[in-house]
């Protein structure tokens, strides 16, 4: 489990700042904020963010526009447009390369909240997942724990287990977490290190310790194996 990473492109330091700390009251962590394209490409590389919040105009030749599309080509992550110009050529301009929301400045922390909320939804919305407590963003989960969002990573997920219309989700670190959903749809966003092995089970075989005749040990923890999941285990296996 980890905290949402924000980026803040702003060129005026006083609103960066602000943002910034509002974002760690809010329980994200907000990332060191930059002030234009280049520096905004080199946090993104170096920091991998899950969201970032882009003033549209800064201070040199390319804007908060030139970042979003960027990031549309070559990182495809959500963020959120920053204006206090809410002209209809910025909005026309802004709206081309299609964002996930909007925040106008000034603004309070409850519309940053929303704001963020709605970037979220919106990019889960566009690539096929529509639930609004708990989203899939490329290899993670976003799950809705004390009204923020919160990362769970494919890689740090030992199995989900079902229970009736919700899931559990068993993390490495002996925590867990329950989100609503059925196995059958769960199985379909996760990548191909996950593994339906029970009618009631969904495993990761980065953590396969052992295969017996009717059960599969993860990390110490003996799974059942349904039998008509056994071959479809053992070709994956075979795959890996």
């Amino acid at each position: 489990m980890s905290k949402v990473k924000i980026l803040v492109v702003e060129d005026e330091i006083i609103i960066a700042d602000h943002i910034c700390d509002t974002l760690d009251n809010l329980g994200y962590e907000a990332l060191e904020p930059v002030i234009n394209y280049t520096e905004a490409i080199e946090a993104i590389e170096a920091e991998k963010p899950d969201l970032a919040i882009l003033d549209i105009q800064l201070s040199g030749r390319k804007t908060g526009i030139d970042i979003a599309e960027k990031i549309r080509k070559d990182y495809d992550f959500p963020f959120i447009f920053l204006t206090s110009n809410s002209d209809p050529l910025t909005v026309s301009e802004a709206k081309k390369v299609m964002p996930p929301a909007y925040l106008v400045k000034p603004f309070t922390k409850d519309e940053l909240y929303t704001s963020i909320e709605i970037a979220l939804y919106n990019y889960s919305k566009r690539v096929g997942e529509v639930d609004e407590s708990e989203l899939i963003i490329k290899d993670a989960f976003f799950i809705k724990e004390k009204n923020i969002f919160i990362k769970l990573k494919f890689e740090d997920i030992l199995f989900i287990k079902s229970e009736h219309v919700y899931a559990e989700i068993q993390l490495i670190n002996g925590q867990k977490h329950v989100i609503r959903g059925n196995l059958n749809k769960i199985i379909t966003k996760l990548n191909k290190k996950f593994v339906r092995v029970h009618r009631s089970y969904i495993v990761n075989l980065d953590y396969l310790e052992q295969i017996d005749h009717n059960t599969i040990v993860i990390l110490s923890t003996n799974i059942p194996i349904g039998k008509k999941y056994k071959d479809d285990l053992l070709l994956k296996i075979n795959l890996l």
